[in-house]
């Protein structure tokens, strides 16, 4: 009977517990607009999948609003390098405009060169260059294709916080005239884990512009992580443009899930 009790009262205990010695919980790159340093390990594989929905208003235009399915796969080549396939599998386009299609692809590759200390200021570091494929064509996408690569910083902070800080720069394709634009990206993210199994996180990006006649943008997220075991996790995030293009709001929500840890 004792043995009985035991079981039902560990079935009880919240779904994010795990065991200490467990390896580290997943952290899924799909939630904020900041990119972590951390990759999926060895052998390990990690799919993130997702759907946003946002609404932005354009002077003399319609209201635009946009639906998107976001998915991601990364794959873990060693503890330090991982190769990564991302996009939107589907996009639905309502405004000025309305399209309904998949939209762009790219190819990345994420490495850490340099891990933090624990206890010190000294933060974790890696590299991600990235390539779009031109697969989506007006009003979805560009028809061209992008490169670029970020800089990433990873600093371990006091209190359970952690800071994501990200730069680099992206060559942009361009239609009309051709060539590429040089756009510098920014991102600087904040989280705090209140337990083990839940997250708070809040990142702000700046873009250049990516076209010619464009103008520069910053965008806000803020959003929550939630871990119900060590290879799962679910996100939920509000997004808002606070200077130049981008949504007045956007929610974003999804699922990652790790397979060989």
């Amino acid at each position: 009977m004792r043995s009985l009790l035991a079981a039902g009262a560990l079935a009880l205990l919240p779904l994010g517990a795990w065991a200490a010695e467990e390896p580290e919980p997943i952290a899924p790159d799909r939630a904020g607009a900041a990119t972590s340093t951390a990759t999926v390990g060895r052998g390990a594989w990690q799919l993130e999948a997702g759907l946003a929905y946002q609404r932005e208003r354009i002077a003399g235009s319609p209201t635009e609003r946009r639906f998107t399915v976001e998915a991601a796969l990364r794959a873990g080549i060693t503890e330090r390098l991982e190769l990564r396939v991302d996009g939107e599998p589907l996009v639905r386009l309502r405004g000025a405009e309305e399209e309904t299609s998949h939209g762009d692809f790219g190819l990345g590759a994420k490495y850490r060169f340099l891990d933090g200390t624990d206890g010190s200021w000294i933060p974790s570091l890696g590299v991600l260059p990235f390539v779009k494929l031109p697969v989506a064509e007006p009003p979805i996408g560009s028809g061209k294709t992008d490169f670029g690569a970020l800089l990433l910083a990873s600093f371990a902070l006091p209190g359970q916080v952690s800071l994501d800080v990200d730069a680099g720069i992206a060559a942009v394709g361009q239609s009309r005239p051709g060539g590429y634009l040089l756009q510098a990206i920014v991102a600087a993210g904040v989280s705090r884990d209140l337990v083990d199994w839940l997250t708070l996180f809040s990142d702000v990006i700046y873009a250049s512009r990516d076209e010619r006649a464009g103008r520069d943008s910053v965008v806000l997220d803020a959003g929550v992580i939630w871990r119900p075991r060590r290879d799962v996790a679910v996100d939920a995030s509000v997004v808002t443009s606070l200077a130049g293009p981008g949504p007045d709001w956007a929610l974003r929500a999804g699922v990652s899930l790790r397979f060989g840890r």
